[in-house]
């Protein structure tokens, strides 16, 4: 079984709602990055990762940069781990509300123009041919895959901590949870 690594972004330098809709980490953030690359890189070499791919949002990519660098490979770009679509109708203002009203309910409920299910299998599934990888990502997509992996339909049943590292392995068909990371002790931002 190979191994495979979700890791939640480093803090970013702002928030939802706040005039970045694309943020990169704050000096807490990029320490934050630079521990989990250090904590990656103190796995035993065989199950340390040998590719690092991240979300296509800076806070993820600038997060993934420090374990790249120590492994000697470039972070491959997947939008399939990026942030959970905001349905197209709404205003970027609007985006904080309708989160917080879709983290209070189940996968089925999230109103939007896409079929929110179907996006959180998807994204466990894209796991599955990944093995050996890094992938640095968001609070919920790494909740969606959790969801899929505990057979539970919450939004949020996993609160990550920036820069907590889920563990998982992969035959290449199946995906299995080994060890969930560092759960935050505050709200989302």
């Amino acid at each position: 079984m190979a191994r495979l690594y979700m890791i939640r972004h480093g803090k970013p330098a702002a928030t939802w709602g706040d005039a970045d809709d694309d943020p990169g980490l704050d000096e807490t953030g990029k320490a934050q990055a630079q521990a989990a690359a250090d904590a990656l890189m103190a796995l035993p070499e065989d199950a340390r990762p040998k590719r690092v791919v991240s979300s296509p949002l800076r806070r993820c990519r600038e997060t993934a940069e420090p374990t790249a660098r120590a492994l000697g490979v470039e972070v491959e770009v997947d939008p399939m781990v990026g942030e959970i679509p905001t349905p197209k109708a709404l205003a970027a203002a609007d985006r904080p509300g309708w989160l917080r009203t879709a983290f209070g309910g189940t996968w089925g409920e999230i109103q939007g123009d896409l079929d929110y299910d179907a996006w959180r299998r998807d994204i466990a599934k894209s796991l599955r041919r990944r093995g050996d990888t890094a992938v640095f990502s968001h609070y919920v997509a790494i909740n969606a895959v959790l969801s899929v992996l505990e057979g539970h339909d919450r939004v949020v049943g996993f609160r990550p901590d920036h820069t907590s590292i889920i563990t998982m392995e992969t035959d290449g068909d199946g995906l299995t949870l080994v060890e969930k990371g560092r759960e935050a002790t505050t709200g989302v931002l």
